[in-house]
């Protein structure tokens, strides 16, 4: 079968969600390869995936290698990237199609977020104007990109956060984003949890301390905290 895309899905140990999530992109599956990267989950990931999605790869944990080697096995040649707590819009595949035809080669959406209150749209709002003004995407953006694209860059550089910036660093050099207004709906709950303010301020600091050189291993503890 000829797919116009391969939708990659990073997981670990997403069972109590991720039958629901899978099921919202069943609507896909005639135009759209879903490829299921799980990093090593200890629940039923797997196998709640197996009748969900056309292949299921196991890899190392780590999300940028787990969406490299989702990317390597993909059949299509155009690459979505998509956080398993992201829900995408339902005219995605045509949406996606349309901006590589204009000539884009990589691009994301917009983002909302699954919390209705004001202060949730107004962090969404800067987001996706950050996006605009500096052509960088994050992972909750649902990355977009031709398999040309993603070789060049060499994929996704193989750290333990920031991985979306970082590739979007590259990627800037071989032509400007597509930034499609289409938006997709991500997850509150980080930021429910930990809190709006700390979570602005640290994923700021985050920002600015790989800016400056810090290893993204670091960072990755600061922000998963320890375990």
């Amino acid at each position: 079968m000829t797919y116009q895309i391969s939708l990659i899905i990073p997981v670990l140990n997403e069972a109590g969600h991720l039958a629901g999530k899978l099921r919202a992109l069943q609507v896909l599956r005639d135009r759209c390869q879903l490829v299921l990267v799980d990093g090593g989950s200890h629940d039923d990931s797997p196998e709640i995936a197996k009748s969900l999605v056309d292949k299921i790869i196991l890899a190392a944990r780590g999300r940028a290698i787990q969406m490299n080697a989702g990317a390597l096995q993909a059949d299509a040649e155009i690459l979505l990237f998509l956080h398993a707590d992201t829900r995408l819009p339902d005219n995605v595949i045509d949406l996606i199609s349309q901006a590589v035809t204009e000539g884009f080669h990589w691009g994301r959406f917009d983002v909302a977020f699954d919390n209705p209150k004001p202060i949730f749209k107004l962090i969404a709002f800067m987001m996706n104007q950050r996006s605009r003004l500096n052509g960088i995407a994050t992972g909750d953006q649902a990355l977009f990109m031709t398999r040309p694209a993603f070789a060049a860059v060499g994929g996704f550089p193989a750290i333990a956060l920031i991985e979306d910036i970082a590739i979007s660093s590259k990627l800037k050099k071989h032509g400007k984003p597509c930034c499609l207004k289409a938006k997709v709906l991500t997850s509150a709950r980080r930021w429910q949890q930990h809190g709006i303010c700390k979570t602005i301020l640290l994923m700021w600091w985050l920002r600015l301390a790989y800016f400056f050189g810090a290893d993204p291993d670091d960072l990755a503890v600061r922000y998963y905290g320890r375990r």
